[in-house]
């Protein structure tokens, strides 16, 4: 106990510091368990050369974060004291990027690292907008003013691969082990410099099981308006990684419990304020969160199909009662909600097309007879769009006995395949009239003109 309140007393003696002047606490591999082998070879590489260079070089943030905590990093960013300009000329396979804060991509086979500068202070000349969102960055200090510009504290951790050291400037290492989510600064200050932090904090959370500090969470209801600021390309991003987090179910019970909907954030009312395609869309999201804990892929046009199709159901029946038929009506529908959602939610045409691919095979999933079933087989969307169709069946919004034939067709073969074919239902199909010759009138066709 006297040992805890001890520490617990050093700890707030050095959190006065400026951040600039605050060392890192420096962990040993006998203490928090990474070795070099658990990072890529890329950046084991990235880091290797800069350093043979003569400049700093660590595995930061989110890998080294994940690797404690128990989890399979995504990717394996680096940060340097050396400036773009020279990190890009130590690989040969790179190139600068971005506006608001230069960084540098690096080709490593298949792996593309992305390396940026230990990032300054923020000056009283730093180009915000009126709320305060940080809109040009390219600011360059240490490495303890780099950690302090770090949202969180257990992403401001610094890994050495040539010493296996971690360097721990804000104690979150520590709070890893408490299970706390705690932001570097003011919270207010951190999430007007850039409010998607708010949309990290939940994800986080509910990605590595962690309770959001106090501190950090009250003024998010307070800002979730400044989301609306945001460039609907970046808010589209950060929705869809924490969709596709593998807990979004969590992270979605946990932004509407701090307010982050009706009119926030365009995607979330979309997904909550359905109450006929609630239990779809759920299934869904749970079905993505069990493809990735199995380390699966995810579609993000899948994704999308599944959160916007009761906003295409509900359209498509209007437009049919408005006289239109079936087919043409649900090509409008699509185009309509597309064009509604996709500025506000800035959805890529490509990932449009392909669910526009999806929803409109559905109709044609009814059709069991002739050769139309082998054509839907053969499409390029055929299985994304079939998985669509066992989760309408699993949400009770059509007959099971549906998806359960296309289950055992695509399964059989050859003549067993065509046994399972229906009878076509719409009788005997009508003859093909023949073109009428020039000058042939009503009445004058072969037959009559034989007679």
């Amino acid at each position: 106990m006297i040992r805890k309140f001890i520490s617990r007393v050093l700890k707030l003696g050095n959190d006065k510091k400026p951040a600039g002047k605050r060392e890192a606490a420096i962990i040993p591999r006998s203490s928090h368990g990474i070795s070099r082998d658990q990072i890529s070879p890329g950046s084991r590489r990235v880091c290797d050369t800069l350093q043979a260079e003569g400049y700093k070089a660590y595995v930061v943030g989110g890998a080294v974060r994940d690797l404690l905590a128990g989890a399979k990093p995504k990717d394996f960013d680096v940060a340097t004291d050396a400036t773009p300009e020279q990190a890009k000329r130590c690989f040969r396979r790179s190139r600068i990027i971005g506006r608001r804060f230069q960084i540098v991509h690096a080709y490593m086979g298949q792996e593309i690292i992305e390396i940026t500068t230990f990032r300054g202070a923020l000056g009283d000349d730093a180009k915000t907008d009126a709320h305060g969102r940080v809109l040009h960055d390219n600011v360059f200090g240490s490495m303890a003013e780099d950690a302090a510009r770090r949202d969180f504290t257990v992403n401001a951790l610094y890994f050495d691969p040539a010493s296996e050291q971690i360097l721990d400037y804000h104690h979150g290492v520590a709070d890893l082990k408490q299970k706390t989510l705690r932001m570097i600064g003011e919270p207010k200050v951190r999430y007007r410099e850039d409010p998607v932090r708010m949309l990290r904090a939940v994800r986080l959370a509910a990605k590595l099981g962690l309770s959001i500090d106090p501190e950090a969470r009250h003024p998010i209801r307070e800002l979730a308006s400044l989301l609306e600021n945001v460039p609907a390309a970046r808010l589209f991003d950060e929705m869809l990684k924490l969709l596709t987090s593998g807990h979004a179910v969590k992270c979605l019970q946990q932004l509407r419990a701090e307010g982050l909907h009706h009119g926030v954030l365009p995607l979330l009312d979309v997904i909550l304020d359905q109450p006929l395609g609630e239990k779809f869309v759920m299934l869904s999201l749970a079905d993505t969160d069990e493809r990735i804990r199995r380390g699966k892929t995810s579609s993000p046009s899948f994704l999308f199909a599944t959160l916007l199709w009761h906003e295409v159901l509900s359209v498509w029946e209007r437009i049919k009662n408005g006289g239109e038929s079936p087919i043409p009506a649900l090509h409008q529908a699509m185009e309509e909600v597309l064009n509604v959602q996709g500025e506000k939610l800035a959805i890529t045409r490509r990932i449009a097309t392909d669910i526009k691919e999806i929803w409109a095979l559905q109709p044609r999933f009814e059709q069991r007879s002739g050769k139309r079933p082998y054509g839907v087989l053969e499409h390029p969307r055929f299985r994304a769009a079939y998985d669509f169709l066992c989760l309408r069946a699993e949400a009770g919004e059509l007959d099971q006995e549906l998806a359960q034939w296309w289950t055992d067709f695509q399964a059989a073969e050859g003549e067993t395949r065509a046994q399972m074919l229906l009878p076509d239902q719409g009788g005997a199909r009508k003859k093909r009239r023949r073109r009428k010759k020039p000058g042939q009138g009503a009445g004058e066709g072969p037959a009559n003109a034989a007679a």
